[in-house]
């Protein structure tokens, strides 16, 4: 895995300069009547074992895979079950807290808090780093037979609580200059999200819930592998970097030796 890091200054915060936030209302999402435009994630489609991971996972519930077809893809359409739900390997992540930066000068003043906490989330980790598990599927909030999100559920490697710690610090620093939903410390739940209903393109067949039991029949034990947090970012919601993943405003590098 060593490979695959980088050499990240211990505090050092990338992606600084302020950015221009034009909002579209069409396209910010609402949970609990509340107006988010940014989220602080942890990236996890940093690993391309794990992105090709989550396109076999697709491929094989939508039966792009010849050799092992699986016995419910003949019923996809009856379950509601449509590539636009899956969530893209490109932009695979836990979500931390989901924020309200509405102009230039609360996305500068967000950069800043961020660099601020540095050494208390690097406390919080007892600067060590921090592996996660995935493993198995579940859905959140409902039945299988009525699934709106499905997600690979998040185990912290040696059960220390310190990624439950580090996330607490920065969801505090947040709330406290007003920019993260309510109670969202108590909200946290962290966990990787594989489908959701509300991506669905096609609104008009007016399904915002699927049928999971057969994919979770499957895959419930699945183990999708053990990873390094290597960090946090302040993410922008419906913009993206190159890479495919959420732009990325500013980050916090998290220990990783």
């Amino acid at each position: 895995m060593e490979n695959l890091l980088h050499k990240w200054d211990r505090c050092s915060s990338s992606h600084q300069t302020p950015l221009a936030f034009k909002g579209n209302q069409k396209q910010i999402g609402q949970a609990h009547r509340e107006v988010f435009t940014h989220f602080v994630s942890l990236p996890l489609a940093i690993y391309p074992e794990l992105k090709k991971n989550i396109e076999a996972f697709q491929n094989s519930v939508l039966g792009n895979n010849d050799k092992n077809p699986l016995t419910f893809q003949s019923t996809l359409a009856e379950m509601g079950i449509e590539k636009s739900i899956f969530v893209s390997p490109k932009t695979f992540h836990l979500t931390v807290v989901m924020l309200k930066l509405e102009n230039n000068e609360s996305v500068v003043k967000a950069q800043n808090i961020l660099k601020s906490i540095c050494s208390n989330v690097r406390q919080a980790l007892k600067d060590r780093p921090v592996f996660i598990r995935l493993r198995g599927l579940d859905c959140m909030n409902g039945s299988l037979d009525k699934t709106r999100v499905l997600y690979v559920p998040v185990e912290e490697v040696g059960h220390e609580g310190r990624l439950l710690n580090a996330c607490h610090v920065i969801i505090d620093a947040f709330e406290n200059a007003g920019f993260a939903g309510k109670d969202a410390k108590s909200r946290l739940k962290l966990h990787a999200t594989v489908m959701n209903a509300s991506y669905r393109k096609d609104k008009s067949k007016k399904m915002d819930t699927f049928d999971a039991r057969e994919i979770h029949k499957e895959f419930e034990n699945k183990d999708w592998g053990t990873y390094l947090i290597r960090e946090a970012h302040i993410s922008q919601r419906y913009k993206y970097d190159p890479n495919g993943y959420y732009h990325c405003c500013a980050s916090l590098p998290f220990p990783h030796k």
